[in-house]
């Protein structure tokens, strides 16, 4: 049997059962100081560390430049498939409207003793992308390129590199190149791993520092934008690929056990959870899963997954079902019920949530428009999709007049002198006297 059925609460708790799944957090490979004399490394040696391990590890032969020539993408975009590059355009567009729609404005408020407060929204300078370039670089992830560089586009960033490991040839996917000529990028270089990030960050004579960076990756790409965080600004610390679904007896079994082998094809961590109170379902449910994995080319993978972190739970009721749905907070969250809109707004904790029976979470990862990098781990008790925000930095903006301080400036020094800062007092009663302009 692929896949475990439990009754929850009888056969396992739900603290039990955040337990178990919190053992995907540390999979016992901690690379953290591997990770850290990398950064340091690149740091110090810039191109020539980047070099080394890129030559080491990717492209023996990676010729003196990272950065890829113009005509490359050029004639990457003449060799990919017209059909495939209306998909990605198509895939874009869709993506980029449903990203202009977060984009905030400053804004301002006055008073009528001319006081003038605000906010003002500007994005950040220049933003790294990372591209990581699948098995061999031939299952390169372009939706996550999308996913990335329209909501830093539609923030107005300006200034946008990608980098990828390049394959052992020194050349990167088509798929990729063609991609990123699409979304009009023209600063691709060829680096990957705990290295490139390091470049990112701290510049070399080749690649200049980034303000923020985004990307998924392996756990060394991970762990390095872990060990940045206060340096850098970063898309987020992601875990392993989850989904959660809540289903009722009128889900089809066939479709149930499809998306979650939908995830667990991604990483032996990947955890796939179906919630139900129905018991003939988690049955039919079960043997779903073991037909479809028979024909699914990355089934030992999926396999593990499923066996690891896998698990149909039967609820005693659906309100319980929600209430295990809100505890473990999922990535992604399919609602595969007859009335997926009754049970939405009692939906607290969860990245992307998917209504109906014939809205499969890969629509929310290439096509439907909002973006697929999500909260992980549980995260979604108090984090967000990536956004057009991520990109963005906001200044306070305050403007008091003379008259301001003389009705305030007694008040503020109190507090001031309430916190033991006289200097910040005085600051204040400096304006307060009969002389001051």
């Amino acid at each position: 049997m692929p896949c475990r059925i439990l009754r929850v609460p009888a056969e396992m708790d739900v603290d039990a059962l955040l337990s178990w799944l919190s053992g995907r957090k540390n999979p016992g490979n901690d690379v953290t100081a591997r990770v850290r004399d990398i950064l340091a490394d690149v740091q110090q040696r810039g191109d020539t560390a980047l070099r080394d391990y890129t030559r080491r590890f990717d492209a023996p032969n990676l010729p003196s430049r990272f950065r890829v020539p113009h005509r490359d993408i050029a004639a990457a975009l003449k060799s990919v498939a017209a059909s495939d590059l209306d998909i990605l355009r198509e895939a874009i567009a869709r993506v980029r409207d449903f990203h202009a729609r977060q984009a905030e404005q400053s804004w301002f408020t006055t008073s009528a003793d001319g006081t003038v407060l605000g906010q003002m929204v500007r994005p950040v300078d220049r933003v790294g992308l990372y591209v990581p370039g699948g098995q061999g670089g031939e299952t390169p992830l372009i939706s996550s390129l999308i996913m990335n560089a329209v909501p830093a586009q539609v923030a107005g960033v300006t200034d946008i590199a990608v980098i990828s490991p390049p394959r052992k040839d020194s050349t990167l996917n088509p798929y990729i190149l063609a991609t990123a000529a699409l979304l009009g990028l023209t600063e691709i270089h060829r680096a990957g791993s705990a290295w490139g990030i390091a470049a990112l960050a701290y510049g070399t004579a080749s690649i200049r520092p980034c303000d923020v960076i985004a990307g998924p990756g392996n756990i060394y790409v991970a762990t390095a934008k872990a060990l940045l965080v206060g340096e850098v600004g970063i898309d987020m610390i992601a875990g392993p690929s989850e989904i959660t679904i809540l289903a009722d007896e009128s889900a089809d079994p066939e479709y149930l056990a499809a998306d979650m082998l939908s995830q667990a094809e991604h990483d032996p961590l990947a955890a796939a959870i179906c919630i139900t109170t129905n018991p003939k379902l988690a049955t039919a449910l079960r043997s779903a899963l073991d037909r479809q994995l028979a024909t699914l080319p990355r089934h030992e993978l999926a396999r593990r997954s499923l066996k690891d972190w896998g698990a149909i739970l039967v609820a005693d009721d659906t309100e319980a079902g929600i209430e295990l749905v809100n505890r473990l907070a999922p990535e992604h969250l399919e609602l595969a019920v007859a009335d997926p809109f009754a049970l939405l707004g009692k939906i607290r904790n969860a990245g992307a949530i998917f209504l109906g029976h014939h809205c499969p979470e890969p629509v929310g990862d290439y096509f439907a428009g909002p973006n697929h990098v999500l909260p992980t781990l549980g995260t979604a008790r108090f984090s967000s999709a990536l956004s057009v925000q991520s990109f963005c930095k906001k200044s306070s903006i305050i403007a008091t007049s003379a008259a301001y301080v003389t009705e305030h400036g007694g008040k503020i020094a109190r507090l001031a002198r309430l916190e033991g800062l006289e200097a910040h007092a005085r600051s204040v009663e400096a304006r307060l006297k009969p002389d001051a302009n």
